[in-house]
């Protein structure tokens, strides 16, 4: 029998559903990907996604594009499928690699077997580990918080949904918020946000997100944000200000957004951040969060 070895060619739009079925297959069905999340064009000439093909037929397929605004020197790689083709299919994107970067990065959870056992037989550094951990809100309990948010209540802590049509003066309280969590929050690559101006805050919010603020004499303190996603709700963006922390606040806005997200009919709440980030880890445990494997954060120099 005559035996093909794979040819590694660029991604095709015809490619989708094989790289969709094999992507989804990587990550354990985590996540669920779709054909149309791969047949987007691409923006220069040095494809982003490369693939092994044996006898017409995809078995694996690595993608090398830049990690994101908040990490602007790196690229990061992504891997699926027969991962005896990991291998070539990296050294085929770094026989072309853009200039300007200087390191690539892999994520990868740690029960992903074949990506962990790949990264770090190709020589990448274990560098950061990351959480991530989920609610179910169909058995979550707003009445095991009343007592705290009564508490705080009475020290003068008010928690609301900010409305889309709230003030400019609320809108510029709020993202020099954010500036104080970009700033002070323990963070990795992964856990990096891309970053944001004030319009661009206010923008995201409306479009995609439910923000909920906590206000101690009417001025703005604490913020946690809320992205919808089908049955189940990402929290992202929580911080409080300097001044009010380890007092409970971000306990209590957190479930009070969280009744919010219960009484919508969500019925699931996902969240995550770097293993550095002990107050929030305290935090979401407190809210009855269940972690998860861990995501580890792979780097290697250029």
């Amino acid at each position: 029998m005559l035996i093909t070895m794979p040819t590694l060619r660029p991604f095709r739009a015809a490619d989708a559903s094989a790289v969709a079925r094999l992507v989804t297959e990587g990550v354990r069905g985590h996540w669920t990907y779709a054909p149309e999340h791969f047949r987007e064009g691409q923006p220069d000439t040095r494809p982003t996604r490369l693939v092994a093909e044996q006898d017409g037929v995809v078995i694996a397929t690595a993608r090398l594009a830049p990690f994101g605004e908040g990490v602007p020197d790196a690229l990061r790689l992504d891997v699926a499928g027969d991962a005896a083709h990991f291998t070539p299919l990296l050294l085929a994107h770094l026989a072309a690699i853009p200039a300007g970067f200087r390191r690539v990065l892999g994520v990868t959870r740690e029960d992903f077997t074949e990506q962990m056992t790949f990264f770090a037989a190709a020589g990448f550094r274990n560098a950061w580990q990351s959480w991530g951990a989920h609610l179910d809100l169909r058995t979550f309990d707003p009445a095991l918080f009343e007592a705290l948010q009564e508490r705080l209540f009475l020290a003068g802590y008010e928690p609301e949904r900010l409305s889309p049509d709230a003030p400019d003066a609320d809108w510029d309280a709020l993202y020099d918020l954010h500036r104080a969590g970009v700033r002070d929050q323990p963070r990795n690559p992964t856990t990096t946000p891309d970053p944001l101006t004030c319009d661009g805050l206010r923008d995201v919010i409306r479009r995609e997100e439910a923000a909920f603020v906590t206000r101690w004499r009417g001025q703005i303190v604490a913020l946690t944000r809320l992205t919808p996603r089908g049955p189940e709700v990402e929290s992202e963006g929580t911080v409080t200000h300097p001044d009010h922390r380890a007092r409970g606040v971000m306990t209590a806005l957190k479930a009070h957004a969280l009744t919010w997200a219960k009484g919508e009919g969500f019925a699931h709440a996902g969240t995550g951040g770097t293993v550095l980030n002990l107050p929030m880890l305290r935090v979401n445990t407190r809210l009855g969060y269940r972690t998860e494997r861990m995501w580890i954060t792979w780097e290697k120099d250029l």
